[in-house]
């Protein structure tokens, strides 16, 4: 049976830690530090959980202002149509 070239005892669910993992030991790929990080970069990025979240609430905000843009436009369109035909 092979073996595989990553030493880790991550459990399998957690598959990020295992990519960062695999990234470490095979790349030699590390994650920057915090004090290293600038600009939008302290704010939003895959390291922290300060970064996570801020990537996932402009995620959720930019799906919210989309939907409030397309309801808005449906229900302009549709008054518009009413008022042409009296």
């Amino acid at each position: 049976m092979p073996t595989s070239p990553v030493k880790t005892r991550i459990p399998l669910t957690s598959f990020g830690h295992l990519i960062t993992e695999v990234k470490k030991q095979l790349f030699g790929i590390e994650a920057p530090a915090s004090a290293d990080l600038t600009g939008y970069r302290k704010y939003f990025n895959s390291y922290t959980l300060q970064g996570r979240r801020n990537c996932v609430l402009v995620t959720y905000g930019l799906f919210a202002v989309t939907a409030a843009a397309y309801f808005i436009h449906r229900q302009r369109k549709g008054t518009q149509t009413s008022s042409s035909t009296a």
